[in-house]
């Protein structure tokens, strides 16, 4: 599962969302709120940086079956690859339709939905664990013999033909495209919380599936996005972990370990009688609000230099994941992930964040130069003076914004 697709596609990913940001601000609709797009790309860096450290595990096992447990060889072909992406997106309905109608699997999808905003940067806000979760559901086509080249080829295909289905600049496209694509007046509805488009439009590539399996709603109304219970953070790890502290949280309420370990396969808003059964999915409230916080400018122009500096390291840790040691994968994958949860934690004006930032911009200058001074001696001084500059003009800078902030709130 080579991530090179990925970091091929990023620099497009990005254009694209620009434009449609600008294509929103020339129709005066406002579909970005930059804490919102920052956290759905905190979550996706996130996400990639997770994936790698599995994908040799899942990789490797695919193989495996493919060598060792195939019925038929089926080579690599333009016809195989048809098959085989139309044979995978049938697998990825019934992945994506479970991820939403089992708890344990939707605690790991809510991720992708708790955003309360519907644009470009939403496809990318994407589960840290959902597809080591649900990997077992796409065994069936190395089973059946198709090359794991093939298969790898079409996974990528059916996430990146995702991406553009995320947005509300497009309309409602031709009737044939629309009965047998999936599109985005389609996906919006699966990311509505109004009840009529709870659990919708699961298809990842073919609508048809939602179509033959009876999950198909045509969109009518503009959706409300999000989930029906409000996320109210940005933290990125929080993002992706809050559904399971809920579960567990609702399981200490039970009296029966039957219904403890009955909520884990159970369908979304299942409770027993004792705590009041089966909760329906409440119509919208006029008075519905996205979650937010106040804006510092300051802070955002923060958060927004720091993002960049997150993402370049993502694409470096991609870049090198399989030439360094164990040690140095999971070192920076720690810190890729706690710059997430800091920028969530500066965009919720946490107050521990004062000290959590200077340690973070401490630990990023250290590891950083030990790395270099071991693997990369003949970089070494660029990254020590950069680093060091970096940090010196990141530091006073974080400091002043923290003190106008707090004088800001002491006055309102």
């Amino acid at each position: 599962m080579n991530p090179l697709y990925i970091l091929l596609a990023i620099p497009f990913f990005f254009l694209l969302m620009g434009i449609e940001a600008l294509v929103g601000y020339m129709r005066k609709e406002k579909w970005y709120r930059f804490n919102d797009a920052v956290t759905n790309l905190n979550i996706g860096i996130g996400q990639q940086a997770v994936s790698l450290v599995f994908k040799a595990v899942i990789a490797g096992l695919f193989i495996y079956i493919h060598t060792n447990w195939a019925i038929f060889k089926i080579a690599p072909s333009v016809w195989s690859f048809i098959v085989c992406l139309v044979l995978f997106d049938f697998l990825y309905y019934w992945a994506h339709r479970w991820g939403h109608e089992i708890n344990f699997f939707w605690a790991a999808h809510v991720v992708h939905h708790s955003s309360e905003e519907y644009n470009l940067s939403v496809a990318l806000r994407q589960s840290w664990f959902h597809n080591l979760i649900a990997f077992f559901i796409f065994l069936p086509l190395p089973i059946l013999g198709f090359d794991p080249v093939i298969f790898f080829a079409v996974a990528a295909l059916d996430t990146i033909y995702q991406f553009w289905i995320h947005t509300r600049a497009i309309d409602k496209l031709p009737r044939w495209i629309e009965y047998i694509f999936n599109t985005p007046s389609h996906h919006r509805v699966h990311h509505g919380i109004n009840p009529k488009y709870i659990d919708k439009n699961h298809a990842g590539v073919f609508i048809i599936w939602d179509r033959m399996f009876g999950t198909f709603q045509l969109e009518e109304e503009a959706p409300t996005y999000g989930i029906t219970t409000q996320l109210k953070s940005w933290n990125p790890a929080w993002a992706n972990f809050h559904y399971y502290a809920e579960m567990w949280a609702t399981a200490k309420r039970m009296s029966s370990w039957k219904d403890r370990f009955r909520i884990i396969f159970a369908r979304p808003g299942w409770l027993p009688e004792e705590l009041g059964g089966y909760q329906e999915v409440p119509e919208v409230s006029k008075d519905y609000k996205p979650f937010d916080t106040p804006a510092h400018k300051g802070f955002n122009w923060y958060v927004g230099i720091q993002f960049l500096l997150i993402a370049a390291g993502l694409v470096a840790f991609m870049y090198h994941f399989d030439n360094i040691s164990t040690a140095y994968q999971f070192l920076f994958l720690g810190l890729i992930l706690t710059s997430g949860v800091i920028c969530g934690a500066i965009f919720e004006n946490k107050r521990w964040v004062i000290v959590a930032e200077y340690v973070r911009l401490a630990l990023v200058v250290i590891s950083l130069n030990v790395f270099y001074y071991s693997w990369y001696i003949d970089w070494f001084s660029i990254m020590l003076i950069g680093s060091i500059a970096a940090f010196l003009l990141f530091v006073p800078w974080f400091t002043i914004n923290w003190r106008k902030w707090m004088v800001t709130m002491q006055t309102t």
